[in-house]
């Protein structure tokens, strides 16, 4: 049985590059995200110490689901274009953490 899954991914920036990285997902990654079925749930920047790490959660109908759909997204030329043209100055991610997430039988339904 598939159930829906949650992905949290956690980006830290490279130095001096989180304007270049909310430029990227503002102006070209959420509209792929969209394009290829990955649900936003929200973006976040941590509190004590937003210049540096972005957090977001996506949905998915299951985890084959987010394997696709991850697949569909690396490999669209689109992507491809925007990341290249967006690293001109350098790279903009240092790392990236994910983590899915299974919701628990009490986690509100949305």
């Amino acid at each position: 049985m598939s159930q829906r899954i949650f992905e949290m991914r956690t980006y830290y920036a490279c130095p001096g590059r989180m304007p270049a990285m909310h430029t990227r997902f503002r102006d070209h990654t959420c509209k792929l995200f969209a394009k290829h079925g990955m649900t936003l749930v929200g973006f976040w920047t941590p509190a004590d110490a937003p210049e540096d790490r972005l957090v977001y959660i996506l949905a998915y109908p299951d985890r084959a689901a987010a394997d696709r759909s991850w697949d569909a997204f690396r490999n669209d030329p689109v992507w491809q274009k925007a990341k290249a043209d967006s690293e001109k100055d350098g790279p903009i991610v240092a790392r990236i953490e994910s983590v899915f997430l299974n919701p628990t039988d009490y986690s509100p339904a949305k």
